[in-house]
């Protein structure tokens, strides 16, 4: 298992906390200092089930720069948000937990880590 964290960002910290209580083995990557390239963010795309615009953090100021609110959110468009995301790694929401069984997971809540514990 491996977890994309911002030590900043206190969802990040609840999830090792809660992973650590539970005493799984994980990775801790900081996304910030080792971002994913595009095509890492395609194939955590396809684990999570989601596009990239479900996990792009709009408020940021990169985002705000990009103009990303007014993209498209189609297929058409799908590989300017990847590229949006692999430049400005920031804009990633956090924690990604990446589960053993080939899932993924958003952690920003207790739940949702939970759920990939349960895995």
């Amino acid at each position: 298992m491996e977890i994309w964290i911002n030590p900043a960002c206190s969802k990040c910290r609840s999830a090792v906390k809660l992973l650590d209580e539970e005493g799984r083995d994980y990775t801790v990557r900081r996304y910030l200092d080792d971002p994913p390239g595009e095509e890492e963010l395609r194939a955590v795309l396809d684990r999570l089930g989601l596009e990239p615009w479900d996990i792009t953090r709009t408020q940021e100021a990169a985002a705000k720069e990009l103009g990303v609110k007014d993209w498209p959110r189609d297929a058409a468009s799908r590989d300017r948000w990847i590229a949006a995301l692999a430049g400005h790694p920031k804009l990633i929401q956090r924690p990604i937990i990446t589960a053993d069984d080939g899932t993924a997971v958003v952690g920003r809540s207790e739940e949702a880590v939970r759920d990939v514990l349960s895995r």
